[in-house]
């Protein structure tokens, strides 16, 4: 979708003037605070059981001019400060979040507090993925995840599951599209065979013998190549290393939906903290790798070789979405460590420890199984039988055929009272 030139980022100077709110949603019928009811388009009353449905104002998701933003961001960039002062909107306490958490609970009367992100961002989140999968959904998928770890060590589930405990969190993130045109120059190498005559030994005597060897004719090639990106995803937050989020993907980022801060109610959420500019970079990363593996494919060939590639973007645009996940961590042996839940799919990825002693037992394990491998593999050839003849020099040639007879125990030896007897000479032999 291309942007809309008069959506864009809000004028100089508005992010600083732009007061601090925090937004309770009361329901209508008791006036306590609702959450977000998962898998629904409606907010849930804890206490009465009302459910207030989340009014749609027939928003559209909108792609955002990547340029013009960057612009606009150069000239309001201001210092971000690292906490700020909360007052809560129901009992009036006072506490302090940090500037990169954008909505979360009172820690007096735990009531959901949704802030404006104008005071320290100025680019406001466009489009989310509501929750849909459940705290208890996400535990039975993280339990699973447990089970199938190997090398864990055996106390971890039980320090996994008392320390464990499920957050949800709106983690955010950038998606860029782009058109791109990449001119490239190369070589492309097309394999060929040559007959090449060689010398072996074969049965004591020297041969020659001919093979195919391959030799590769390199080619300069020089062309052009183009790509549309659409949707390249950058994690921007710095909470969770990007290794974490990354192995959440994939997003179905295709039922996107036009922000609404009544799906953040009981949730936490978190402004980007990984700008606009270094996004792009990243995701450009993400396409230079892929636009390599396009410049390869032009270039043909059983092999290629590029020297230079130079890519120009256009019409490059970019949106603010948040993404749900649960994330939780569990302590083993005085380190944590963490874990994320894809709140889409159910996904579950994250970091864990391995027992060094489980490891050892089963790498000598393996070995010993692959000796014993081994040694009835070489056992079952000796045995399924063998034939080799010899040249007795005088005209005459010996047979000896061990076919699923048993190999004899010990070879025969002069002066054993074993007889090794040879075939008879003919008759009319002269020495």
């Amino acid at each position: 979708m291309k942007a809309d030139p008069q959506d864009q980022v809000r004028a100089t100077g508005e992010a600083t003037t732009a007061a601090l709110t925090e937004t309770r949603f009361p329901c209508a019928q008791c006036g306590a605070v609702l959450h977000y009811r998962i898998g629904t388009t409606s907010l849930e009353c804890q206490y009465c059981g009302h459910n207030n449905h989340i009014i749609n104002d027939g928003a559209e998701v909108r792609e955002l001019d990547l340029h013009i933003a960057l612009q606009r961001l150069q000239l309001s960039r201001t210092i971000t400060p690292e906490t700020r002062v909360i007052s809560c909107p129901n009992c009036a306490a006072q506490f302090a979040m940090d500037a990169h958490i954008h909505a979360g609970e009172c820690p007096f009367c735990a009531t959901t507090v949704v802030t404006t992100t104008g005071n320290s961002k100025i680019l406001k989140p466009k489009a989310l993925l509501p929750f849909s999968i459940t705290q208890a959904e996400a535990k039975v998928s993280y339990k699973k995840w447990m089970n199938r770890l190997w090398f864990a060590p055996s106390a971890l589930k039980k320090y996994a599951k008392a320390d464990a405990k499920l957050n949800g969190i709106y983690i955010p993130y950038w998606t860029y599209d782009s058109d791109t045109s990449t001119s490239y120059r190369g070589q492309r190498g097309d394999v060929y065979y040559v007959r090449q005559r060689y010398r072996t030994t074969v049965n004591g005597r020297r041969v020659t013998r001919t093979r195919q060897v391959p030799k590769i004719r390199w080619t300069p090639v020089s062309g052009r190549t183009s790509r549309h990106f659409d949707d390249v995803l950058v994690g921007a937050t710095r909470t969770l290393p990007r290794k974490i989020t990354d192995w959440l993907e994939p997003w179905d980022l295709e039922n996107l939906i036009p922000y609404t801060e009544e799906y953040l109610s009981g949730f936490s959420s978190e402004v980007y903290q990984v700008e606009l500019d270094e996004g792009f970079n990243l995701a450009q990363s993400t396409m230079d790798r892929i636009i390599k593996n396009d410049v390869a494919n032009a270039i043909g060939g059983d092999q290629q070789r590029i020297s230079a590639v130079k890519t120009r973007h256009s019409d490059t645009t970019f949106k603010h979405v948040l993404l749900p996940l649960w994330s939780a961590g569990f302590v083993y042996r005085d380190k944590t460590y963490r874990f994320v839940v894809n709140g889409r799919t159910g996904k579950v990825r994250g970091e864990r420890p391995y027992s060094v002693l489980k490891i050892l037992a089963a790498a000598l394990c393996g070995a010993a199984i692959a000796v014993t491998a081994l040694y009835f593999v070489s056992q079952s050839q000796f045995n399924s039988g063998f034939t080799f003849s010899f040249d007795d020099g005088i005209g005459q040639r010996g047979l000896f055929d061990w076919g699923s007879e048993p190999a004899p125990s010990r070879w025969p030896s002069p002066g054993t009272g074993d007889r090794i007897e040879f075939p008879e000479l003919p008759r009319n032999l002269r020495f």
